[in-house]
């Protein structure tokens, strides 16, 4: 067994993504020859000063790559053939980028690692609503949006809209669903260099894009209410960022919902500061929360996001992004730039799926849905701590000793089920730990499906470790 030990000071991305660059360098550079043992998770994890949890991931995506096996009982091996895996799976830049999913997920397990809008019948009605778009627009489908019609603007009001407020029709506008939205405000907005804020947990997916385009991440601590005013104020005093990034209805992974108080003192500190807020709502429209947005306590600089991806159907890449006072061209040549632009035939259906009330009506079958889902998951997972919600498609789950995330998430997936671990949602790096993971539910198509893979977790959960060998 060798006594080699990774710099965890160099290279890019994650830690673990960085251990897994420099294990692959020395099998390369003959340091780890063909048939070497790998040091034991326990001891390697021990030597460089960070979690076993790490290690294991590392050694998880080694194995990915072609570089090693590992044998129950026996320890992990460098391979005789290293050059036999695919070329793509050794950039680091990919790794850092792609969070902690893999770019394919495997076939034949089932996938507790989305979110997106559970299949209530959608078909008929999306096939119907374009069977009329191809017939009545032969032209336009066919070519470039080069005219965008006033009801895909009404389409955006109506479905930013909320209680007494209503976005005015042109301050929105149409994007290829909530991601692009925000991506196109953060490169309106900010220059690269500038820094934009995230909580610690988030949907990391937007920061790495910011990273992607040379902007910089500054992280603020957050609790069972979401961002704390007193570490944003901190942040916003000590790093200067351009913009933040929020979830105030309903915050993905926690769950977790602002209060009132919270959301005014958010818009009061971005007042005094300068910032922008970016606003994403796509959960916190399926929650009817009754609270105040961020847009109505602060409209001078808050951008709400909306789209269908989560509540209407996954595959209709749409939404609308409502802006502040004389922001909705900058914000619409900028979605054109980073995006390509907005097709026609998906900028109609989902107008059309607002404005007919099909877009609602899907909204609310999918809603109870998702509530007779979450109560299947009260039930199953009694007695551990979770965050959850009847009208959101996830939970938040507390880990009990001695699980690890990352370790969890492992084992779960060689029982077939796949689920994100706290990495995914990190929105930098961080020195916190949770051990928690997320587990969404609305991809099965079935709910006795849902049932299995609940069951399977919650047996991993009740057996702990001793149910599960990480090959050493």
């Amino acid at each position: 067994m060798t006594t080699w030990l990774p710099d965890i000071e160099q290279g890019h991305g994650p830690l673990y993504a960085r251990i897994a660059d420099q294990i692959e360098e020395a099998i390369g550079n003959g340091t780890l020859p063909a048939g070497t043992k790998l040091p034991p998770q326990r001891n390697l994890a021990f030597d460089v000063g960070v979690t076993i949890g790490t290690i294991g991931r590392a050694y998880g995506i080694v194995r990915e790559r072609g570089l090693v096996s590992g044998e129950v009982g026996r320890g992990t091996y460098v391979l005789d053939h290293p050059e036999s895996r695919p070329p793509e799976q050794s950039d680091p830049l990919t790794t850092s980028l792609s969070g902690t999913r893999p770019l394919i997920a495997p076939a034949g397990k089932l996938r507790f690692d989305s979110t997106a809008a559970p299949d209530i019948g959608q078909g008929d009605i999306l096939a119907q609503l374009l069977g009329d778009i191809s017939r009545e627009h032969h032209g336009d489908i066919a070519s470039y949006a080069r005219n965008f019609p006033d009801h895909w603007f009404e389409a955006g009001s109506q479905w930013l809209a909320r209680g007494n407020f209503r976005p005015g029709p042109e301050t929105v506008v149409p994007t290829l669903g909530a991601h692009a939205a925000v991506v196109a405000v953060i490169s309106a907005v900010t220059s690269p260099g500038d820094r934009i804020a995230f909580e610690t947990l988030t949907y990391s997916q937007i920061s790495r894009s910011a990273g992607l385009i040379g902007r910089r991440i500054a992280l603020v601590e957050s609790d069972e209410f979401g961002m704390r005013p007193e570490d944003f104020e901190r942040v916003c005093a000590q790093q200067h960022p351009k913009l933040a990034f929020l979830m105030p209805g309903a915050q993905n992974p926690t769950v977790a919902v602002m209060p009132l108080d919270r959301r005014q003192a958010i818009a009061d500190i971005a007042r005094k500061y300068g910032v922008w807020l970016v606003e994403d709502n796509l959960y916190g429209s399926m929650t009817g929360d009754p609270l105040p947005l961020l847009m109505e306590l602060a409209p001078e600089r808050t951008f709400l996001v909306g789209g269908l991806s989560k509540s209407v159907a996954a595959g209709v890449r749409g939404g609308w992004v409502a802006c502040p006072p004389h922001f909705s061209q900058r914000i619409r040549v900028a979605h054109k730039m980073v995006s390509g632009g907005l097709p026609f035939i998906l900028a109609e259906l989902c107008a059309r799926l607002v404005l007919s009330g099909s877009a609602s009506v899907l909204r609310n079958r999918g809603v109870e849905e998702i509530g007779a889902r979450e109560a299947l998951a009260r039930e199953i997972f009694t007695g551990f701590d979770f965050n959850s919600h009847p009208k959101i498609p996830f939970f938040w789950l507390k880990l009990p000793e001695p699980w690890l995330s990352g370790t969890f998430k492992q084992a779960a997936l060689q029982e077939g089920v796949l689920i994100d671990d706290e990495d995914e949602f990190k929105a930098g790096r961080s020195d916190r730990v949770f051990h928690r993971i997320r587990v969404g539910f609305s991809s099965p198509t079935e709910r006795s499906e849902v049932r299995r893979g609940f069951e399977i977790l919650r047996r991993l959960l009740d057996s702990g470790r001793a149910g599960y060998d990480s090959f050493d």
